[in-house]
């Protein structure tokens, strides 16, 4: 068979606003991020499906190889991500049987460290969707679930409106706000799991239409705010009203509380990253976070489009 290679390269994300209530219509402002996933795909004669994932630095982190005929496992090196592909793999062969009557050859690199939480999931979904030609919203939907913010992030190179419906409503905006160099990415060092954040939200019951419609005043207004100052308003005003709901406490209480300026949870709360909007200069907020033990600190203009 013809060494054809095919490539696929999705965005990263992140959730700036309406998280959780993303779920429930909330219109939520993300940000895809220059850093994302990349899928090899190589048609071969052997009837198995080869997968392989590389870290950012060019290391396996994954390897498996499954029957093309029935997905079983033929062998993998972590079951759970073995499963998850499997349940991927039925659903694309359900909708496109005709891309397994051959084996394939598959290879993954990260652009960040796979501990991250800027989308290892939802890259994947978005560049095998592309391959097999299929619906990624609809893949996402009858696998992993989730609100679908970040598959839309997948394939945008600006930041975006997300709302939740049918269909999903995308809007690509020409937003940077002009403070962006006080604007920081930290770090927290404990990668969350989305599901047992929205399972721990769905718990709570259905949310009033007014927190929905609040925060989606809240998301809108965060792109039309020039004053600095008014901005990390708005950004402690939605951390307050979601640690209210939710019954969290906020991650500046918890790890910040004598930062010079604000700090925001993103997505699933407690971990992966925070957005720091400070009112120290560059060097003294990124010696701030460095004498809490935080050593990753992502500057908002190197990683946002």
């Amino acid at each position: 068979m013809a060494d054809k290679v095919q490539y696929f390269h999705a965005n990263g994300k992140l959730l700036l606003s309406g998280e959780y209530f993303v779920i429930d219509g909330a219109k939520a402002l993300a940000l895809p991020t220059k850093l994302g996933q990349s899928l090899f795909v190589r048609p071969t004669d052997a009837m198995e499906i080869s997968w392989r994932s590389l870290h950012h630095e060019g290391e396996k982190w994954f390897s498996g190889r499954f029957q093309i005929d029935n997905l079983e496992q033929i062998t993998s090196d972590q079951l759970e991500i073995a499963e998850n592909l499997i349940k991927l793999f039925k659903v694309i062969r359900h909708q496109r049987p005709e891309l397994f009557e051959h084996g394939w050859d598959f290879q993954t690199r990260l652009d960040f460290p796979v501990n991250w939480g800027l989308g290892t999931s939802s890259t994947l979904i978005s560049n095998v969707a592309r391959w097999a030609s299929i619906d990624p919203y609809f893949l996402l939907e009858a696998t992993f679930g989730g609100s679908g913010y970040d598959i839309a992030c997948a394939v945008n190179d600006s930041p975006i409106f997300f709302t939740k419906g049918t269909p999903n409503l995308v809007q690509a905006l020409q937003w940077k706000p002009t403070f962006s160099s006080q604007l920081f990415f930290v770090y927290l060092g404990k990668k969350q799991n989305s599901r047992e954040g929205i399972a721990h939200y769905k718990s709570k019951g259905t949310p009033q239409k007014e927190i929905i419609d609040e925060l989606t005043t809240l998301s809108e207004a965060l792109v039309d705010i020039k004053d600095y100052n008014v901005f990390r308003q708005l950004l402690d005003r939605h951390e307050t009203l979601i640690a209210s709901y939710i019954g969290l406490e906020k991650v500046k209480d918890l790890y910040f509380s004598d930062f010079s300026g604000s700090i925001k949870s993103l997505g699933a709360w407690g971990g992966d990253f925070v957005l720091a909007a400070s009112i120290m200069e560059e060097q003294e907020t990124i010696t701030y976070f460095r004498k809490k033990g935080f050593e990753t600190i992502l500057h908002w203009n190197d990683i946002i489009f």
